[in-house]
């Protein structure tokens, strides 16, 4: 696993989750003894549904930002021709998708997952000890099936509107500063996000707000940071697009960049706060979801 020493109170998983920070603290979680021995085989056969629900939730994520894109960029949608300045378009952009990733955050199904829908969010949590591999390894792979699979469904009912120039798949790409401007760019976003994250979530008063934040700084990066880098901070969201539309000219960027902006983060972190502990690694922990990252299960009121 990781050479990172992650802080923390020892004791039993707590029967109902005060706090994301008191679950995370818990003996019963993925560090704890054999649990990192367990095989790929019984994580699917146990855990399938949080799998499932990534992909779903990345999907979803997909097909909002595609229809916005959509509705926002395309030069025959009625918006589009409505609100002439771009800066204002990409503004209101920002707002939907932050409202998107904060609906399906604190979702019901969101809540039983963790709702991370970025393999550079799972590694981290990974890199941290918060998650087990198979459960990291079967995150990534059903954040990229998802994502793609919510792009194709776009491109199936709104057809060459999203599909072609200027919307063409929601592509992620670098603005007319260049590529090494968007990789800092990217890793600059992706570090103050997963600093946000662990920082909002360890803080018990505020561990209920982290996903808020989350989708706050989503927003502000689309209406802020997209000229830049197209505002990834995400490789499976990357991907997405760039598979059926073929555009893997600048995808190494936003396939390492995420990674190690959030792995930073983490660090500054653990630097910066080495008493206070890392949450779990769900974004909103809820007592009637059971948690398979630090083991708590709700209440039977049998």
């Amino acid at each position: 696993m990781s050479t990172l020493h992650v802080q923390g109170v020892e004791g039993e998983v707590p029967t109902a989750p005060r706090s994301q920070a008191a679950n995370s603290r818990a003996r019963g979680g993925p560090t704890a003894g054999s649990s990192e021995r367990v095989g790929a085989l019984q994580s699917l056969r146990e855990h399938w549904p949080e799998y499932l629900i990534e992909g779903w939730a990345l999907g979803s994520f997909m097909v909002s930002a595609g229809l916005f894109a959509t509705l926002f960029d395309y030069p025959g949608s009625p918006v589009h021709q409505a609100i002439g300045d771009a800066n204002v378009r990409r503004a209101l952009g920002g707002v939907a998708m932050g409202l998107t990733a904060i609906a399906l955050i604190y979702s019901p199904w969101g809540q039983r997952s963790g709702a991370h829908m970025n393999p550079a969010v799972t590694l981290t949590f990974l890199r941290l000890g918060k998650v087990r591999r198979w459960d990291a390894f079967f995150y990534a792979f059903a954040q990229f099936v998802g994502g793609l699979l919510g792009v194709v469904v776009v491109a199936s009912v709104l057809g060459s509107a999203f599909t072609g120039a200027p919307v063409n798949y929601a592509a992620t790409m670098p603005g007319p500063h260049g590529s090494w401007v968007a990789l800092a760019a990217e890793v600059g976003i992706a570090t103050l996000m997963m600093l946000t994250i662990l920082t909002v979530s360890s803080t018990p008063r505020l561990a209920r707000f982290t996903g808020i934040f989350a989708g706050l700084l989503v927003a502000t990066y689309i209406s802020l940071e997209a000229p830049f880098s197209g505002m990834s901070m995400n490789p499976a969201r990357s991907f997405a697009s760039a598979a059926p539309a073929l555009m893997w000219e600048h995808f190494w960027i936003y396939l390492f960049a995420p990674v190690l902006g959030m792995l930073a983060g983490a660090q500054i972190y653990l630097i910066t706060r080495p008493r206070a502990g890392v949450a779990c690694a769900k974004l909103q922990h809820s007592a009637s979801q059971r948690c398979i990252h630090c083991g708590f299960e709700p209440r039977s009121d049998s």
